[in-house]
């Protein structure tokens, strides 16, 4: 639906080298000097610089957008640069912001590049918010969308939206007055562990930088007040397909966020809400014949054990019976030597597990997410005495053995 300008302070000056660098946009009637000025006076919040907040910014900038804000709280790994190109090789290990900034600073040395280092929480996000235009939410988990949306609609701010997920995305604008919130698409979030992440899923790299360059040209245009923008609608990309779907949204005037009678007047524990645990808290280190040996935690009535903790008990030689529920693509990359069913395999392959039944059995996937799921299953099926390595394969490579590839 058409937008209205959002910018409504005095409008600053273009110089003679800002005049210059934007003359693209200048000759365009549909922003020329004044949407220039609009752009310069404008101020986007950025919620990450992964992914979808690497392109998002990286255009901003380039457009001319004067102040960019970055939340952030992570720094940069290899594994970031398939697809994060607002960083590079030479800033690995760096603070994302700060790797970032430099980026854009060399793109556009007169963006004015607010940092926030820090998690994005219910007790600073509308005080983050209060400063910014446009807020563009790059995040990757449910708990901090439901966050944005719901700092967003009690702010005033809409919500740039986007989200990737192996070869698809989503993009929005929502918490806007006249249309309808993330609420109102999502009225409850999944549950805990259906929906992998991009770090258990993959995600193609070139994907982020499609969805994230939408996600710009919808706050430019919201910044502008021109053409139609995704208020009311859901973008649905497929990148296999190449191919593009949009689907209409209502507000929903029962909202809990942004209905005609809200619940929603405060920011929320968004873990809680979105069923994450809160991790259990370790017990007193004890010490037997000269080993620290400390009490597990228990989540979701699966005990955690430590790579540190199975290393032991494999050159004890203690029988256990250790099962991999990665996909078959992953064991070549990396592996403990040890069995192989895939966590979506589990329950119809349950019998085939049926000897182990009486030993300890240690579950293990990538990071720690499907594996628990698989505890899960066994403990249904009656497995007894089952429990998750915390961490997975990725923290054996970390802890055990470095010379093992991490992905």
């Amino acid at each position: 639906m058409p937008t209205e300008t959002l910018i409504e302070t005095e409008l600053p000056k273009l110089t003679n080298e800002e005049i210059s660098r934007y003359s693209r946009h200048l000759i365009l009637p549909e922003v020329g000097y004044e949407g220039q000025q609009k752009l310069k006076a404008a101020r986007v919040l950025c919620v990450g610089t992964g992914g979808l907040g690497a392109p998002l910014a990286l255009y901003l900038t380039a457009a001319g957008v004067g102040t960019i804000g970055l939340v952030d709280f992570d720094t940069v790994d290899a594994s970031n640069l398939q697809r994060q190109i607002i960083h590079s090789t030479a800033t690995v290990g760096k603070l994302k912001v700060d790797s970032a900034e430099i980026m854009l600073k060399g793109l556009n040395p007169a963006v004015n590049v607010v940092k926030h280092n820090t998690m994005l929480t219910s007790a600073n996000a509308l005080d983050i918010f209060k400063d910014y235009d446009v807020i563009a939410d790059g995040t990757d988990n449910f708990q901090t969308r439901y966050l944005v949306n719901d700092a967003c609609v009690l702010t005033g701010k809409p919500n740039a939206y986007g989200s990737i997920f192996r070869f698809e995305g989503q993009a929005s604008v929502f918490a806007t007055k006249e249309g309808p919130c993330y609420r109102c698409l999502y009225p409850e979030p999944p549950p805990p562990g259906l929906v992998p992440s991009c770090a258990e899923g993959g995600v193609l790299g070139i994907l982020p930088g499609l969805v994230g360059v939408i996600q710009a040209t919808e706050v430019i245009k919201l910044i502008l007040g021109i053409g139609d923008t995704l208020v009311g609608r859901l973008l649905l990309v497929d990148a296999l397909a190449m191919s593009f779907r949009t689907l209409k949204l209502r507000k929903n005037p029962d909202c809990p966020a942004c209905g005609t009678h809200p619940t929603v007047t405060e920011l929320i524990d968004y873990d809680q809400f979105c069923g994450i645990p809160k991790p259990t808290e370790t017990g007193p280190l004890e010490v037997a014949q000269n080993q620290a040996v400390a009490e597990l935690p228990v989540v979701e009535g699966i005990p955690q054990i430590t790579v540190e903790a199975l290393k032991r008990k494999i050159d004890a030689k203690e029988d256990i019976f250790i099962l991999d529920v990665r996909e078959p693509h992953e064991y070549p990359i990396a592996n403990l030597g040890a069995p192989l069913i895939p966590v979506g395999d589990i329950t119809k392959r349950i019998d085939e597990l049926a000897v182990q039944k009486n030993r300890e059995v240690i579950v293990h996937c990538r990071s720690g997410a499907r594996s628990q799921k698989a505890a899960l299953a066994l403990k249904a099926a009656g497995f007894t005495n089952v429990s998750n390595l915390t961490g997975g394969i990725l923290a054996w490579a970390e802890k055990i053995d470095p010379t093992m590839p991490k992905y």
